[in-house]
């Protein structure tokens, strides 16, 4: 076994090797590390022989700790020392933001390369925890969905939810996004940041920041926020700040969560977008009718061929969102009966949109995904959100991530899963069935009308793709033109509208 200095010492080592301090920062950071773990005394060691892996390293220090008695075995006690132990390894944030605005000189590719590195390495993005996520593709008339069950956040035992339930709270940093949660010692009701790092950006003549989501959902999976704490809200400015971003960053994409409840992302009350440097299935996906604006002849617009209902936008910076603007304005008033969308409750509003940014073939492009949020008797969680009969799959929100075709799915789903196989495969009848397995059982009758008994053999590659077909179907909900006849025409019948109301051109 090997001792707390070896492991310090490797500690260091991983820094040094890894540009995250230099050899005259290793005595600094050398002390540092001993008051956090409180030791007060150094003991020359030899070099840690063999391969270990950073996080092993770590575990192995938190165990240390925890025998010391300096955390319990808590989770997030174990998270909070983890963090500030890598914070002794790291450059203070005017650093960081001088090395990632010299290499912008040099490219922006090489920039955001620098400093996506740099958040894995001083690990703040938990690679050792997103590399358990269960990843895979579902091919559809759509394309490919990509599909995963999220294990990165771990599960926490019954103990430290009474004990997280009793913690107080706070408030700061205001929220999750908030500047000020960089540097961030972290409490047990609010994650550590003191290994957080951001840039400040100017994005349409105003102070964003750029960071990296610590849970990384896809490659380079980044979140721009605003440096007030104020509410999303979709207004003409949110096209400007997603279009000047991609013209800053034309490798990324970016988009917007819609500001309406059901429909929004988890996080409404601090104005943020996330991008990356990812190609969704939506971005593939083709147009099926095209439109021209008189006003605007060199615009190319069109409807693409999606589960939800999606214009596309093609052509020069601000034509594009002059256009995006024009829609925006004539749905957020548009109602159609026929396929029950009402564009207000009395004074309510429910209609908003999804934008999506990017660059293409050196044009500026934007995906206007229509929203709507109005619930009803028989469908209380949303008319065009996933329906009952999908909730024991996912009935969360379904935000920009699930919306360009990646379906983020619970952690418990892998046991569960494990579980249908084995019914699938046995032909296992309800009444030996898990109670906590109920919800999925007229799924698994559906599956077996369909498929019959399944082998062991095949088994996962079914369940799979009847996950994928599940999510297709939770995107179908989402939609509020449906892929029917009647719903296209509808379709039709909203671009004519808002074209006629605008006077700037026709079909």
């Amino acid at each position: 076994m090997p001792s707390i200095y070896q492991m310090i010492q490797y500690l260091l080592q991983y820094g040094i090797k890894n540009s995250l301090l230099t050899n005259e920062d290793e005595l600094y950071a050398r002390n540092r590390i001993m008051s956090v773990l409180d030791l007060h005394e150094w003991k020359s060691s030899e070099p840690l022989e063999g391969k270990a892996s950073i996080h092993d390293i770590l575990d192995s220090i938190l165990d240390f700790a925890e025998e010391k008695g300096l955390i319990s075995d808590m989770t997030t006690e174990r998270d909070l020392l983890n963090a500030e132990l890598m914070t002794c390894l790291l450059p203070r944030p005017s650093e960081v933001i001088r090395e990632f605005w010299e290499n912008y000189a040099a490219s922006p590719i090489q920039a955001t390369d620098q400093f996506y590195s740099f958040s894995i390495l001083s690990n703040y993005i938990r690679m050792d925890r997103i590399q358990k996520n269960r990843l895979w593709k579902t091919k559809t008339t759509y394309g490919e969905l990509d599909i995963t069950i999220n294990l990165s956040k771990p599960e926490k035992n019954p103990r430290e939810i009474a004990r997280l339930k009793n913690a107080p709270s706070s408030s700061y940093p205001p929220c999750l996004l908030c500047p000020e949660n960089e540097g961030y010692k972290g409490t047990l009701t609010h994650p550590a940041r003191g290994n957080h790092r951001i840039i400040p950006l100017s994005i349409n003549h105003e102070e964003w920041y750029l960071q990296y989501s610590p849970y990384v959902y896809y490659p380079e999976h980044c979140i721009v926020l605003k440096k007030e704490h104020v509410p999303m809200k979709i207004s003409r400015k949110t096209f400007d700040r997603l279009l000047d971003f991609v013209d800053q960053f034309p490798h990324y994409f970016i988009g917007s969560n819609a500001d309406l409840p059901i429909v929004g992302g988890s996080i409404l009350n601090h104005d943020h977008f996330q991008g990356g440097r990812y190609t969704f299935a939506i971005e593939e996906a083709p147009i099926t009718e095209t439109f021209t604006f008189m006003n605007y002849p060199n615009i190319s617009a069109g409807i693409v061929k999606w589960p939800m209902s999606v214009i596309r936008l093609s052509g020069a910076k601000e034509e594009v969102a002059e256009v995006t603007e024009i829609i925006w304005k004539a749905w957020q008033s548009y109602s159609d009966e026929s396929v029950d969308i009402h564009a207000f409750s009395g004074d309510t509003p429910h209609n908003t949109i999804t934008p999506i940014a990017r660059r293409r073939d050196g044009l500026y492009e934007m995906d206007i995904v229509l929203r709507n949020n109005r619930t009803s008797d028989e469908h209380p969680d949303g008319i065009f959100h996933p329906h009952q009969e999908l909730h024991h799959l996912k009935k969360e929100n379904i935000g920009l991530i699930e919306v360009m075709g990646l379906a983020v799915l619970p952690g418990r789903l892998v046991e569960e899963m494990m579980t249908l196989s084995h019914y699938l495969v046995e032909g296992t009848e309800r009444e030996d069935w898990q109670n906590d397995m109920l919800k999925h059982y007229d799924w698994y009758e559906d599956i077996r009308t369909r498929r019959g008994q399944q082998t062991s053999k095949a088994v996962e590659e079914i369940i799979q793709e009847e996950i994928g077909s599940r999510f297709l179907t939770v995107l179908e909900h989402s939609g509020v033109f449906k892929q029917t006849a009647d719903g296209q025409q509808a379709f039709l019948r909203f671009m004519k509208k808002c074209m006629n109301e605008q006077k700037v051109g026709d079909i």
